[in-house]
C-alpha cells in the first residue's frame, strides 16, 4: 500500500457512527497528516435540502478530538481542487459509495493533471447519517 504525505478528505460527519471513524482511520493509515473537510449546517441544506441535526461547531469539534485527524477546516463550498492546492495534498479519501458517480469520475480526472490520487476506501455497510436519521423518525411515530 502506498503511503502519501497529505491526504485530505471531506464531509458532513452529522451523528458521528461507525462509519465516519472507519473511514477516518482508514485514511490516516495510508497517510502521514489528514486534513479533514467539515461541511458547513449552510452548504449541507444546498446541497441535500436539510440542517444536520449536529450543529456544525459541535461536528467541528468532535472531528478535532479524533486521534486519527491532524487538522480539521470547514467546507464552505465543493470546490475540492481550490482545497487540494491550498493544503498541498498528495491524496483524496472518499467512500467507496461514490466510485464510478458521475461527478467523482469528473474529479478525479481533474486531479490526476494535477498528480493528486483519489483512494476510495470501503464503505461500512448498514450504517450511516440518514439511516439513523430514519431511525430517529421512525421511533417519533410510534
Amino acid at each position: 500500500m502506498k503511503k502519501y504525505k497529505r491526504g485530505y478528505t471531506a464531509g458532513v460527519y452529522d451523528m458521528f457512527h461507525i462509519g465516519h471513524l472507519n473511514i477516518l482511520k482508514n485514511a490516516k493509515n495510508q497517510c502521514d497528516f489528514l486534513i479533514v473537510a467539515v461541511t458547513t449546517d449552510e452548504l449541507c441544506y444546498q446541497r441535500k435540502n436539510k440542517y444536520p441535526i449536529i450543529p456544525f461547531k459541535e461536528r467541528f469539534e468532535i472531528l478535532k478530538s479524533i486521534k486519527y485527524v491532524d487538522y480539521v477546516v470547514s467546507q464552505k463550498d465543493m470546490d475540492k481542487i481550490s482545497a487540494i492546492k491550498k493544503f498541498n495534498c498528495d491524496v483524496v479519501f472518499v467512500g467507496s459509495d461514490w466510485k464510478n458517480s458521475e461527478s467523482w469520475n469528473e474529479l478525479e480526472k481533474q486531479l490526476k493533471k494535477i498528480n493528486v490520487d483519489v483512494v476510495y476506501l470501503q464503505h461500512t455497510d448498514g450504517i450511516s447519517s440518514t439511516i439513523l436519521r430514519n431511525k430517529i423518525t421512525q421511533k417519533g411515530k410510534n
